[in-house]
């Protein structure tokens, strides 16, 4: 008989073992950015549609009281923890499905303290590209230190004037950004030249001021915590910016961009790639280029300057 001839299976040589792992490697290398890229046009997406019921929820409050949700600060309201000074995120509780929190808080007659709510992380607030401001309360909110306070990704517009602060008798406050504001002032913390700022309580404003335009007037923009201590939703002097500083600022030679140095990082970002994202007055959401025209940004943040301005991306 004639010996059966053994067949082998050929084994990979380490070569061809190293060439394969080398494709796959250059696969993953491939696939994990577009994986990523995937998941933060998800992200954008969402906070996009927070930003949308954001303004949603702005205009129910103007309906129902005939004015933009008001900021209280100073004043008969005080500042700081045991302070009555609630922001227009706290007024819009009830517009956003948060009600009971609103009553059990006891918003806007007890003080943040009092109200044992002023801690609380809403989903509504916050950015899901912002890690970090997801991650819970904050403890280094400015005036606010050691007092825990939610945090938020979303602040409303106070305008485009900046420069001065009456409430510190202050006409030069030290910013590398100083802008004349449409209405005559430079105080964008007192006397804003937007929609919405942290003392308008004691003047009230609406659609019917808006001369610019709901569709061509910012109403809130995204903000990156980390950047700026001056960030929470509960307390009035934490929830207003400012469009006198550019998206996204990158620090100027010689100036103070520390979280806490508020006269040049009280402004809007974002951690979305090249730009960040406004809600109008009218509602609509618009993603904004870093590279805007600093006078046409400016321009579409004030609500009286008869400016005529072209919005950006939806």
């Amino acid at each position: 008989m004639r010996p059966r001839t053994l067949l082998r299976e050929r084994a990979f040589t380490l070569t061809e073992l190293l060439v394969v792992m080398a494709i796959i490697a250059g696969l993953i290398a491939l696939l994990i950015p577009a994986f990523g890229a995937v998941q933060e046009s998800s992200r954008s997406a969402r906070c996009k549609s927070n930003l949308h019921q954001l303004a949603l929820a702005v205009d129910m409050y103007h309906t129902d009281n005939n004015r933009f949700p008001p900021g209280q600060f100073h004043g008969p309201f005080g500042e700081g923890p045991d302070s009555h000074a609630w922001s227009w995120q706290s007024r819009l509780l009830p517009y956003i499905e948060e009600g009971d929190l609103f009553n059990q808080g006891g918003v806007p007659t007890k003080t943040l303290r009092e109200s044992g709510i002023a801690d609380r992380q809403i989903a509504l607030f916050l950015c899901p590209s912002d890690g970090d401001s997801n991650a819970g309360p904050r403890t280094d909110a400015g005036n606010l230190t050691g007092f825990a306070v939610g945090q938020s990704n979303y602040k409303a517009v106070s305008g485009a004037n900046w420069g001065a602060d009456s409430s510190q008798h202050k006409t030069d406050i030290g910013t590398d950004w100083a802008n004349d504001g449409v209405n005559g002032s430079r105080d964008g913390l007192e006397k804003g030249d937007g929609a919405m700022f942290r003392t308008d309580i004691f003047s009230p404003r609406g659609k019917r001021n808006v001369t610019d335009g709901l569709s061509k007037t910012f109403l809130i923009g995204e903000e990156v915590p980390r950047k700026d201590s001056w960030c929470s939703w509960p307390y009035a002097n934490n929830a207003y910016s400012t469009c006198a500083i550019p998206p996204n600022v990158q620090p100027q030679p010689g100036g103070d961009y520390s979280p806490l140095w508020w006269p040049n990082v009280q402004s809007f970002r974002s951690h979305h790639p090249g730009g960040l994202h406004f809600a109008m007055a009218d509602g609509a959401v618009h993603l904004i280029r870093d590279e805007i025209d600093l006078q046409t940004y400016r321009a579409l943040a004030t609500i009286a300057g008869n400016e005529s301005v072209e919005v950006g991306e939806e």
